[in-house]
Formats: C-alpha cells, structure tokens, sequence
C-alpha cells in the first residue's frame, strides 16, 4: 500500500512538473482532460490546475452513477495532488527556444508519471473515465472511446496552437506512449523459457527450490520420430534469467531452448518469497 501511494504521489509531481516547465511554456497540447487545460491556457491563459480540478469535477459528476466507487476515489486522489503540485509550479517555466525538444521531453517525462500512477492502480481520469461510462452504458471499447477522445483533444489544437505545435503535441503523445509502455515492462518484466530435455523435471525441481517461479509441463510430440516429450514452460523475471540459464546447463547442456520476451504476465503462481523458503525448508 505504502508502495503504491509512493508511486501516485511520484507520478502526479512528474506530470505536473512536466505541465508546468514543457507543456506550457512551449505551446504544447495534449489528449484528455490534461490537454483541454493545456489549450484553454494557451488560449486564454486559463490555470491548467484549476481546469483539470475542476473538468474531473464534472466528470466524477457525471460517472458518479455508472462506475465503481472505489475506482473513482484513487482518481479523485490522483488529480487532487496532481492539480495540487501544478497549482505550485505552473508560473515558473520559461520556454526551451526549441518546441520541438520541450514536446519530446514532455511526452517522455509524462509517460514516466502515467507508468508511475498505472503502476499505483489508479489514473488521472479524463477521457479514460468518459469511456469507461460509454462501456458500461453502451458496451462501447474503452480503448477506441479513448484514443478517439484524445485525438479530438490533440485535433482541436489546430485552431489554438497551430499545425506546427500540434504535430510537435503528437509526436510527444508517441514519445509518452512508448515510455509509458517501457517503464511498465521495466517494472515487471518476465521472459517466458520453453525447454525440451529429457532432465526436465531435474530442472523444474532446482526451479521450484532455487528461483522464485513455478514451471508447467506441456505434452509435445516431434514431428520426425514421433516420440512423446514432455516440454517445460517457466516464466521468470529478467533479473532470474541468468539464473534458469546455468541450471539449464549444469543439468542438461543439449537442451533445446527457446526463450520469449514476456509483455504482460496474469494469474498463475509466482512464489512469494516467504513461500520460497517454506519450500526450501520442506527441500
């Protein structure tokens, strides 16, 4: 818990530093709430704290009805502090002479922010919460509905910031979007072995008592002669790979191993490290 509310917190100073010190003062937009306030602010020199508070009002106000109420608590939180940390900087940026690079930096450092609040279990509301109400009332995609909202967003820039600064907002989109998603792999990032030997169940026990992963056997059978082989599935994190590699060569040195990269990793067994060394003691 300590952990997540480290992350919200982290993740909602970064985007409001990145608000504050790129967005702004760089003719920078963005898709969602966070871009309406931007554009309101070029156009009218609108506070981005205050509208994004008071946007995600009207939005709590209108998904009060359709949405878990504890989904909408970690967001209320989430833009309180981030409109709270933008209240404390946003007068303070000076632009970079370049808008290009200030849209670069503000794609990064926001993807990093958002990789920190998605990791806390929450989000800074906006367009996602819009499509969340769409998905429940009309079974619409929550991606579509959202990727379409911010493009409107990002679009509608056009007319306030120019083509010129809105291509330079979409490209920060891409660079935030591509941070976001290897920060999220960073954090939990796994890689998936597929091994074929006859000592795979030598392998899967020094598994089970040396690496804080599980194994799973899948019956296989090879196309030349036929012969049933049991191959063995084990996903491990990055920092165990090297690991699952030397006991695969202290057991086995021909085995036939295939390794993939692992994006996304749900359900399943993934020792704890209690539960490891209730293993080890049971070894």
């Amino acid at each position: 818990m300590l952990k997540k509310s480290i992350y919200n917190i982290l993740g909602a100073l970064i985007i409001a530093l990145s608000i504050s010190f790129l967005g702004m003062p760089n003719g920078i937009a963005d898709g969602g709430l966070v871009g309406i306030s931007l554009l309101l602010y070029h156009a009218f020199s609108f506070s981005p704290a205050a509208v994004n508070f008071f946007g995600f009002l009207i939005i709590l106000a209108i998904s009060y009805r359709y949405l878990a109420k504890s989904v909408l608590l970690k967001s209320s939180i989430t833009v309180i502090l981030l409109s709270f940390f933008t209240f404390l900087f946003e007068t303070y940026g000076q632009p970079l002479g370049d808008p290009l690079v200030g849209g670069i930096f503000y794609g990064f450092f926001m993807g990093i922010g958002f990789a920190l609040i998605l990791l806390s279990g929450s989000s800074i509301g906006g367009a996602s919460t819009i499509a969340l109400v769409f998905k429940k009332q009309f079974g619409w995609n929550v991606v579509l509905v959202t990727f379409i909202l911010d493009v409107l967003v990002v679009i509608s820039g056009v007319l306030i910031i120019g083509v010129l600064h809105t291509l330079y907002s979409i490209i920060g989109l891409f660079v935030g979007k591509v941070t976001t998603d290897y920060v999220l792999a960073g954090f939990d990032a796994k890689k998936a072995f597929t091994i074929i030997s006859p000592h795979n169940e030598e392998i899967s026990r020094r598994v089970t008592t040396e690496l804080s992963s599980s194994a799973t056997y899948i019956n296989g059978s090879g196309v030349y002669k036929k012969h049933e082989q049991k191959m063995l599935y084990i996903v491990v994190r990055n920092h165990s790979v090297v690991h699952l590699r030397r006991i695969i060569n202290e057991v086995d040195n021909n085995a036939f191993v295939v390794v993939n990269n692992v994006k996304d990793v749900s359900g399943g067994t993934f020792f704890a490290e209690e539960d490891l060394e209730e293993i080890r003691q049971k070894k």
